[in-house]
């Protein structure tokens, strides 16, 4: 499995945590419990690090999408939407430079893309665009 399958693992964990809440253990339990096959060590290591520490900075990341996206709030975003940025946001401001910032934004728009509407890549990536363009150099 790969970094991709990790974060295809932590935006469907994230997106049922948001819909249903719950404990992200208990979910990502039964998320790897689903799986085919094996998660792998790396990719449990990954899938962990993504969901508990963008849950745990939920409401952090909550308010700056909601300053980012102008005249659009949080609830109105597609679910996909808002668990890809969010999960971007995390890597991004609170991942300890962890993975890059244009690495985590072409991954968001990437799922947003795969999993969510036909507007879905464009709008995800004018929020995280709109941030990474705020960071300094």
């Amino acid at each position: 499995m790969s970094r991709r399958k990790a974060r295809e693992l932590a935006l469907q964990i994230l997106f049922h945590l948001d819909f249903t809440g719950g404990s992200p253990r208990d979910v990502i339990a039964a998320v790897y419990e689903m799986q085919e096959e094996a998660v792998p060590d790396n990719v449990r290591e990954y899938v962990e690090w993504a969901v508990q520490g963008t849950w745990e900075h939920k409401e952090e990341i909550d308010r700056l999408i909601s300053d980012l996206a102008r005249d659009w709030k949080l609830e109105r975003m597609g679910g996909v939407d808002r668990a890809a940025t969010r999960m971007a946001i995390y890597e991004i401001k609170f991942g300890e430079s962890r993975i890059p910032p244009r690495a985590a934004v072409n991954e968001a728009v990437e799922l947003a893309k795969h999993y969510g509407s036909e507007e879905s890549g464009r709008f995800v990536n004018g929020i995280l665009g709109s941030l990474v363009r705020g960071l300094p150099e």
